[in-house]
């Protein structure tokens, strides 16, 4: 077990974070990132991964892989991504089930586009298995699946090709805005709700400043001008979700997303919000571990296990909206939903480190 370090705690914090977010009404979800600024926790998490994925390939086992085992390494963990994301919407699914009938209300069956399987079973089934069908706010595996499905390009193109990566990238994400092009959804005609075009650039961000070289480098030898650059950008965000604001579409030239707030194509101002964040906060890790280092370790152990607690925490989060319907908010009901769910991740996470050390 690794001792807690930043990335771990803020992904743990991420965790929690998105929780909340999947819990639509709870009252906590207005102390949340994205109701402090014009990004959310999903685009933490997501630079997060890509900044792990450098950690992984820069360890010395790694480094002495040849391509063909580098890119089999990285396989094997986007299938075993999309075999949780099978899991647990599954699960999702009978649980969704078990809830209309416990509650006596078929309506339920329509919660969080489950409608379709129920509808129309085999269709969404393969649709599911597709990932061209995906449940509500059980959408960011799928696009986790399709990154890491595609990392080795990332990570051989940063062996051999490494100014190349990250113009690449940005190159790919200037066209997705231009053109609107997204993958499509089916049978339920539509498209995801997390562009896999547009928010690899987040991925790899996080796999490019991770490293001690190239545009990394750069931003570690300049730290505090980042911060002050950052922090403009910041208070910006800051406002505009105080205030919640948003640019009207209708008003905005072509092409519009570069100028929008949009999600589904992390739009330049989400993506320039979280560099800020990252900018501003980066390194208070140190700090915080000296001030609250119980907190600091209860996050960081979230961050090590963060698959097996992302998805518990979304099956909880279902399991919470179930309990906010029936038995409404409220302070009360509200801070029993996240102390339950918070602990039960939490649990998650020592077992998952428990069933580690008990390997022989």
């Amino acid at each position: 077990m690794r001792p807690p370090n930043e990335i771990d705690f803020w992904r743990g914090l991420a965790l929690v974070t998105i929780f909340i977010d999947h819990v639509p009404g709870i009252m906590f979800e207005s102390y949340t990132l994205r109701s402090i600024a014009v990004s959310d926790a999903a685009e933490l998490f997501v630079f997060l991964a890509g900044w792990s994925m450098r950690l992984l390939v820069s360890s010395r086992q790694v480094r002495e892989m040849d391509g063909l085992h580098v890119f089999l390494r990285l396989e094997g963990r986007a299938v075993t991504i999309f075999a949780a994301q099978i899991v647990i919407t599954e699960i999702a699914l009978a649980m969704t089930a078990a809830g209309a009938l416990l509650l006596e209300n078929p309506l339920i069956l329509e919660w969080n586009n489950a409608a379709a399987v129920f509808e129309n079973p085999m269709e969404a089934h393969v649709g599911l298995v597709l990932l061209s069908h995906q449940l509500g706010y059980f959408d960011i595996l799928p696009l986790y699946v399709v990154l890491m499905a595609t990392a080795p390009i990332a990570v051989l193109c940063d062996r051999y090709f490494p100014r190349l990566l990250l113009p690449l990238s940005l190159g790919i994400y200037i066209a997705t805005l231009i053109s609107g092009v997204n993958l499509p959804t089916w049978p339920v005609e539509g498209r995801w709700y997390f562009n896999p075009l547009a928010w690899q650039l987040n991925f790899v961000l996080g796999f490019a400043l991770a490293s001690h070289r190239g545009v990394g480098g750069f931003v570690r030898r300049h730290r505090s001008a980042m911060r002050w650059l950052g922090a403009p950008a910041l208070l910006a965000g800051l406002t505009a979700a105080f205030f919640a604001w948003a640019p009207d579409p209708l008003s905005l030239p072509e092409p519009k997303l570069f100028l929008m707030f949009d999600k589904t194509y992390a739009s330049p101002a989400r993506v320039l919000q979280l560099l800020a964040l990252v900018a501003v906060f980066g390194g208070a890790f140190t700090f915080l571990r000296r001030w609250i280092s119980p907190a600091t370790d209860f996050f960081s152990t979230l961050g090590r296990n963060s698959l097996n607690v992302f998805c518990v925490g979304s099956l909880l989060s279902l399991l919470a909206q179930f309990v906010r319907f029936d038995l409404g908010g409220g302070l009360s009901i509200d801070a029993g939903v996240l102390f339950v769910a918070v602990t039960c991740m939490y649990a998650t996470a020592w077992l998952s480190e428990w069933r580690e050390r008990s390997k022989p």
